[in-house]
């Protein structure tokens, strides 16, 4: 990848209503310091389905997994997993179809 191509990025928006989530995939490891990824809580989860609602904006970056989520209201799914950074906006549920168990880093927006 040529360096100042935009990154390999999914974004959905089914509703129209500006819930999307936003999937950058693999980025450099000096995206991920400059947003302290490693320094932010981590939690994970094993293989099934998971109903999630985010209260708040939250990103978070995959160490290990697979997951697509189905956006709730909507025929569409987002697929991520290992070495993606995720952006949940606020507002927006769906349910988790986790393939294969989720170790992640993740944080949510205070405001």
């Amino acid at each position: 990848m040529a360096s100042g191509s935009k990154p390999d990025s999914m974004d959905t928006d089914p509703l129209g209503g500006g819930l999307s989530i936003a999937v950058e995939r693999n980025p450099p490891e000096s995206r991920l310091q400059q947003l302290g990824v490693r320094s932010w809580p981590k939690w994970g989860c094993p293989p099934g389905k998971f109903p999630v609602k985010f209260d708040a904006r939250q990103t978070c970056y995959l160490l290990k997994g697979k997951v697509r989520a189905h956006i709730k209201g909507s025929s569409e799914c987002v697929e991520f997993g290992a070495g993606d950074l995720v952006v949940f906006p606020k507002g927006l549920s769906c349910t988790w179809d986790v393939a294969a168990a989720v170790d992640k880093y993740y944080k949510f927006d205070s405001s």
